[in-house]
């Protein structure tokens, strides 16, 4: 019996055009929302070639600062044999084609027990904190539709708090089920878990 020998579909060019812009435009994925994706900021100047997927992912120096100083100071504040401070844009993973990015998650070790570290978490964090957004908001009527529909898909999914700080207008939302959203100054402490707090403005500061 010969052997049947399996050749490779040659494309043309215009079928590995759209293949290529169709891998392009899975890398520009932020999140997904039931089974819909949500695309980066400025995803479409990629698209059409005018920036770079490396361009639009990016995070400016402060927002590159904040993040790294809110991991550092709620990893020592926090009881290391009880939570894990986790960030990166951290997927979380909710059903299939369901997954949002956070940049700060704090989770208890006991939630993440078992979970496969090479894959989204499939557990949710007690608390979510997010540093601006780098979601796309073209088609949004207004940024507040934005942070309004991921904090109530996070907080109806289980989430306890939902921390946003806000660069250009040095503000916070804090978000928890059951209670009124507060909006606070970057001068005024943030709580996060018992015994865990910081002051935006304190956390910025050159350490002396």
């Amino acid at each position: 019996m010969e052997a049947v020998v399996k050749t490779k579909r040659t494309l043309t060019p215009e079928q590995q055009h759209r293949a290529d812009r169709a891998r392009l435009r899975k890398s520009l994925v932020y999140e997904m929302w039931n089974g819909k994706p949500v695309y980066c900021t400025g995803y479409q100047d990629v698209l059409n070639g005018r920036k770079t997927v490396e361009q639009v992912g990016a995070s400016s120096i402060v927002q590159s600062r904040l993040v790294t100083r809110l991991i550092a100071y709620t990893a020592t504040t926090l009881d290391t044999d009880t939570f894990a401070v986790l960030g990166n844009e951290l997927g979380i993973q909710f059903a299939k084609g369901d997954w949002r990015a956070c940049d700060v998650a704090i989770f208890t070790l006991a939630d993440l027990a078992g979970q496969d570290e090479t894959k989204y978490a499939w557990v949710l964090p007690k608390v979510a904190i997010e540093v601006d957004t780098k979601t796309d908001m073209d088609n949004l009527d207004s940024p507040f539709d934005h942070y309004e529909k991921k904090t109530t898909q996070l907080l109806e999914v289980g989430v306890e708090k939902v921390i946003w700080l806000f660069t250009k207008s040095r503000k916070v939302w804090i978000a928890e089920p059951g209670k009124d959203w507060i909006i606070r100054d970057w001068n005024q402490p943030v709580p996060v878990l018992a015994d865990c707090q910081f002051v935006p403005d304190e956390l910025m500061l050159p350490k002396k």
